[in-house]
């Protein structure tokens, strides 16, 4: 197994394209794991937050994320238990009217197949959001709907809406995440943890 974490922290394959958006930024690729992980979040992509402290998950959405594994801080970020591996590790940008932009496609395509392939021992993998949810389901549609396929899933593998406050109003409309899923997914982060 080759480790590329160097290589990925060292990563400026998007300068001009992040350079031409709202932000002017510079790329800044956020490498949180390591190859002992047992538990993967494949998510889409760092926010400015992430970017600036270079610690993902660092605001609200990761309060809300962690509430949901049932993890605190501690155990949350300890990267030899849980690999954090977005669909882009950079932070993409804004664009002229403030909308976040998508994970760039190039980042995924040169960097997922070998960073995921030096965590040989994932078994439970959680898919936040479409893009990461387009790359590792077949048949993919929409996010709510592969939320709501929770029991059709590979064993292990868990869809999630983004943690997001833009996605409270889901949240209250469809409780049964809440009483359903969340604690079949407690439950399972547990069993990896104490396996």
């Amino acid at each position: 197994m080759k480790d590329i974490r160097d290589d990925l922290r060292a990563c400026t394959i998007c300068a001009e394209r992040f350079a031409a958006t709202a932000t002017g930024h510079r790329p800044n690729p956020i490498v949180w794991f390591s190859p002992k992980a047992r538990i993967l979040i494949a998510g889409q992509a760092p926010g400015i937050r992430v970017h600036e402290t270079h610690k993902p998950f660092n605001d609200a959405s990761g309060d809300r994320l962690r509430d949901w594994l049932g993890l605190d801080a501690v155990q949350f970020y300890d990267q030899d238990t849980l690999a954090i591996v977005p669909m882009a590790f950079c932070f993409p940008g804004y664009n002229a009217s403030g909308s976040d932009l998508p994970p760039p496609a190039i980042c995924a395509r040169t960097w997922r197949a070998e960073a995921l392939a030096m965590l040989p021992d994932v078994r439970l993998t959680l898919l936040i959001g479409g893009y990461a949810m387009k790359y590792h389901l077949d048949g993919f549609t929409k996010v709510g709907d592969a939320v709501a396929g929770w029991r059709d899933h590979p064993e292990g593998v868990f869809c999630l809406p983004h943690p997001s406050w833009r996605n409270t109003g889901w949240l209250k409309k469809n409780p049964w995440f809440e009483a359903k899923v969340l604690p079949r997914l407690r439950a399972a982060v547990k069993e990896v943890l104490n396996g």
